[in-house]
Parts: structure tokens; sequence; C-alpha cells
């Protein structure tokens, strides 16, 4: 397939989303791995996170990683290396036509204004799908993801690994478990962004280095020149390309609560953001970048027995009042961010991932009785996310995933 120049292809894509086309790999059925055979995982975006999905799902040549892609030569060393027979690709189109009779499904680790149109690619042709956090880059992406796993009945993760941690089972448990009383009330803050925000589009004439085809990496974002500031990672503080503070880590931060708390969609999201000034009473907004920080707002509706809840969010060096049952010398959640849990008769706090939960006082753990988790154990953690997909692609659709796209859309 010849290269489409950028003036068609948001054009192409649009019209490829309206399609269905499949020529599935095996002929027991739609999506159907048979157990005993190795999983054929294609690498869409192969550098950054994905050098840990990539390996974990690999495991060891317990399955096959059967093709490669990045718009990025750099990003792609180590993989290429890795696998070094593995066909490898820059454009992701290309490789779902040559590939699709090679492989079962793909992993996708591209920055997120791209996530929804790879996904639903793959899912066209059958191919289930493990797709980096955030899901996608807004609402309705989300909610068309969600809706064309189940259309194309294809098995679907991700990547908040945290879902498959035993802490996030762990904290379900003591919390559905009245350990707290009634919740009505959840503060949950980052320290993010560890990357610039709040900060307008830097110029500058720059050369587009050799090894990276910018036009690729736009993809369906707006017509932009090559800047570095924009690549690699830092793009998450970009409107066009990433989804801030908020999106990028709420992933894992909130995932807990939401699981904990049984919570669905919200009725009303209120946020405050912080100022950049560039002179004496001079306040400049960047709509094109993220907010330097901010506080938002969360209202829940009441879930059955459960009360209505709150919840707070604080990125940006924002953090909630420090509670009156930790002593000085007691540090708030972890130097990531933290989740404090106000319950009617306690308090629970616990970091990124539900990491070390512990009741406030910490005095009370001592004497607490807390039950044991009433949720099956992932095997190996959070760091058995990638294989707990690789293991559900090969049952076929309908096997569990911790982070599904009908619970992550």
């Amino acid at each position: 397939m010849k290269k489409s120049p950028r003036r068609t292809f948001i054009r192409d894509t649009a019209i490829a989303a309206t399609g269905f086309f499949i020529v599935p790999r095996h002929t027991l059925g739609r999506g159907f791995v048979a157990p005993s055979d190795k999983l054929n995982i294609a690498g869409i975006g192969v550098g950054g996170k994905a050098e840990v999905n990539l390996p974990f799902a690999w495991n060891n040549g317990s399955d096959n990683i059967a093709a490669l892609c990045d718009v990025d030569d750099r990003m792609a060393v180590k993989a290429r290396a890795r696998w070094p027979k593995a066909p490898y690709y820059k454009d992701y189109r290309v490789l779902l036509e040559k590939e699709q009779k090679n492989i079962d499904a793909v992993i996708i680790t591209t920055p997120d204004h791209m996530h929804a149109v790879q996904a639903l690619a793959a899912m066209q042709l059958g191919k289930h799908v493990y797709l980096e956090k955030p899901l996608t880059h807004d609402i309705y992406e989300a909610r068309t993801l969600t809706k064309a796993a189940e259309k194309y009945r294809v098995v679907t993760q991700m990547g908040n690994q945290g879902s498959s941690g035993d802490d996030t089972r762990l904290v379900e448990t003591w919390i559905q478990s009245g350990v707290i009383g009634e919740v009505k009330k959840v503060h949950v803050w980052t320290n993010r962004p560890t990357w610039p925000q709040g900060v307008p589009v830097p110029k500058g004439s720059f050369n587009v280095p050799a090894e990276l085809d910018w036009d690729l990496w736009l993809g369906t974002a707006p017509q932009r020149d090559y800047n570095p500031a924009f690549l690699p990672a830092i793009w998450r503080g970009w409107s066009d390309y990433g989804t801030g503070s908020l999106g990028d880590m709420g992933c894992h931060f909130i995932d807990v609560p939401y699981r904990a708390l049984k919570l669905g969609y919200p009725v009303s999201v209120e946020c405050n953001v912080g100022s950049v000034y560039t002179g004496f009473f001079q306040e400049a907004i960047y709509y094109e970048s993220y907010p330097p920080s901010s506080i938002t707002y969360i209202q829940f509706p009441a879930r059955g027995e459960m009360p209505p809840v709150e919840m707070i969010w604080y990125d940006g060096g924002m953090k909630p009042p420090r509670p009156a049952e930790l002593q000085p010398e007691e540090q708030m959640g972890e130097l990531d961010g933290g989740i404090i849990f106000e319950g009617s008769t306690g308090k629970l706090m616990a970091g990124l991932f539900g990491r070390k939960p512990t009741l406030l006082p910490l005095s009370k753990m001592a004497s607490a009785t807390l039950p044991k988790s009433a949720f099956e154990f992932v095997e190996n953690g959070s760091d058995g996310h990638q294989q707990q997909w690789v293991k559900a692609c090969k049952k076929g659709y309908g096997a569990y995933t911790s982070s599904s796209f009908d619970k992550s859309g």
C-alpha cells in the first residue's frame, strides 16, 4: 500500500471506520486462537511503555511478537533488536493490511490522539486489542471503542495495570465490607504534570529528524510544523495530542475508588484551574496546553444502598487537606500521589494502584481485624496484566480481563 498524503489521512480513516472487513487467521471462529497456539502479536508504537508491554505479553517466547510498527526509528531500536525477525513498518495501516493473516492481536502504545483510529482499525479485522492508557483522546472515542469491542467480539484490555493489582482488590474488599462505614467523599491526587503545561505553543523552525515520519506522527491531529517540544512523552500536555494530568493519571488513581465504590457516570463535574501570569496582573490562557494545575469536583449519584459520593481530584501540586489523624512525621499518600476515602466511621489512605492501604490513624492498623480480599487475584498482580489479556485472547471473546473496554470505556 502506498503511503497516503496527509490530506487524505483523516478521510480514509473515517471511511474505514464505517466499513467491515476481515480475513480470519483461524477457521474455528472469529477471534479464536487455539489454547495450544502462540498468540501472534503486533506492536503499534514500540518505544516507551511498549518496552514493558511487549516483553510481558511475549513472556520469554511463550507467545510471538509477529510485527512491529513505529513512526520513529529511534523509538524502535530496542524492539527491533529483541525481535529481529518481526517485520517492521512505520505506518500502522500498512502493517494491518500486510500482516492481517499473520497476527491475532495488537498492543497499541502510541500518543493518545491516535488510540481510537488504530484500535478501531485492528478490531475491524477481528484482532484483539491491548490499548495503553488513557483509552482515548475524548469521551466520544471511548464510547465508540466500547461498542466496537462488542460488535467485533474481540478481547480488550486498557493498560492501567493497577486494575490487576492485589492492593486494588484489597481496597475494594475493605470499602465494600464497611470497614470505614459509608463513604461520601474521596480525595485523589497526583504529582503530575511532570511535563510542561500552561505554556504557549513553542515557536521556531526545526528540521524533522531523518528517523521520524512527522506526518504519520501527527496522524489525525491538525497540521503543525515539527517542534521537538512535542515529543517524546511531552505531547501529554498538549490538547491536540494528550489528555493532561487527569487523563494521563486518572486511569491509575481513580480506578481504585471507581471499583471500590461501584461508581458509574457522574452527574456533574466542576473544575478550577491554576493561572499563568506573564506580567503584573496579566493572566494568560493557552487553550492548546492543559492548565498547570487543577482541582476537579466530580459528583456521583447513589448506587443501590451506597450513598452519593463527591470525588475531588487534585494535580499540579494541589493536594487535599492533611487529615488530622496523621502525625506530623507521617507521610500523606506517596510521593507520586494518593487516595483518601472518608467514611462515616473512619478513613482509608492508599497510594497509586491502591498501594499500601492503611486505616487512619495509622495506629488502628495494629488492632484492626480486616477482611481478606473477596476478589480473585490476578496471577502476578499488576505485572500479570498483559498476560491476563494474552490468556483471555486464547479463550476468546467473553473471557474476563481486569480493564476490558466495557469497564475502561
